[in-house]
């Protein structure tokens, strides 16, 4: 494993920015986590997990050292009569884990197609869409502890999983490098179709039976139409998370703007769409300078090019204040602040 000094991250970020790794390792497997982990005690460098860039805001440059994790694989651990344990490398791209399991007819990931990112991030961020979470296939995962270099291994209840939360987010927040993730998936699909506009894409479609194939497609189309493409414009998909409020909150919202969309989030609570608010605030489609609000979609901030994770934070903590100043609700960010 080489160490690469003043490093790029450029291209290892989904928004684009030009900022500079003082140390780079790349990571295939344990012993070079062991071996970062070493160099980086023996020059007193906090190291920061790098996997896919989606959901990362680098607002500086990184003096410390990235550990960039590429650690491959898919193997199916344990089969029974209706499901597989699917154990995969950490590194491997998600949205290519997703066509994989199609492939294999393995069933329950379908609607997660097109989300960016790593397999690595999946547990740590609970990541979902269209009503299917990892919470749902999650098996277990294993993970380097860097101050010791054990691996330890954490089932469902130890992640401590919560909306786009787990314990890596938390308490544990950078203690461990997630080497693989294991899912449970199915081998006789339930279609989770009721979700956003999957049934109306698919109709849209002309699709009557349902396969793996045509879900993950309908869901490839919705996204496709409202979120950019990082390859032509810098972004992180969604940069807030869809706040949970209790109703008494939401009903104030509603007296204003009856049409304001929640679904149920348990007793007494709500969940609101925090691009609805931000768009009813103002700011779909708002641009200054080299960095704004997709004009689709009022969850996704932009780098059109020459812009700084300084700009975009910036902008992303005026929406938060304009919404808390019209709505009495409080957004709070998705992506992680560095």
């Amino acid at each position: 494993m080489k160490i690469l000094e003043n490093q790029s991250l450029q291209s290892l970020n989904t928004f684009g920015f030009d900022v500079k790794a003082a140390y780079m390792a790349e990571i295939t497997g344990v012993e070079d986590v062991r071996e970062a982990t070493a160099f980086g005690n023996e020059k007193q460098l906090e190291a920061l997990i790098l996997g896919g860039g989606s959901n990362v805001l680098f607002t500086k440059n990184v003096d410390g050292l990235v550990m960039l994790n590429r650690i491959k694989g898919i193997t199916v651990e344990e089969e029974d009569a209706t499901s597989y344990v699917v154990k995969v490398g950490a590194g491997e791209s998600w949205h290519g884990f997703v066509e994989h399991a199609i492939s294999q007819n393995w069933a329950g990931i379908e609607n997660l197609a097109l989300i960016p990112g790593n397999v690595g991030a999946s547990p740590m961020q609970n990541i979902g869409a269209y009503g299917v979470e990892i919470v749902q296939v999650f098996e277990y995962l294993e993970a380097v502890h860097l101050p010791t270099g054990e691996v330890h291994t954490f089932k469902n209840d130890d992640c401590e999983f919560g909306y786009r939360e787990s314990v890596f987010k938390r308490k544990l927040k950078g203690q461990y490098l997630i080497t693989h993730v294991a899912y449970r998936l199915q081998k006789t699909p339930t279609f989770n179709t009721s979700y956003g506009a999957i049934e109306a894409e698919l109709e849209r479609m002309g699709i009557a039976d349902l396969t793996l194939r045509n879900v993950a497609d309908a869901v490839i189309a919705i996204r496709s139409s409202k979120l950019p493409d990082p390859k032509e414009i810098g972004n992180s998909g969604s940069f807030f998370k869809n706040p949970v409020v209790p109703v008494e909150v939401y009903d104030k919202v509603k007296e204003k703007w009856s049409g304001a969309p929640a679904y149920p989030a348990g007793e007494g609570q709500v969940k609101m769409a925090a691009g609805w608010l931000i768009d009813q605030a103002g700011w779909k489609g708002y641009r200054e300078g080299d960095y704004g609000v997709h004009a689709k979609q009022a969850l996704v901030l932009v780098n059109h090019g020459g812009a700084t994770g300084q700009d975009v934070y910036d902008l992303s903590q005026r929406i938060l204040d304009d919404v808390y100043s019209k709505f009495g609700v409080r957004l709070e960010r998705e992506v992680n602040i560095l």
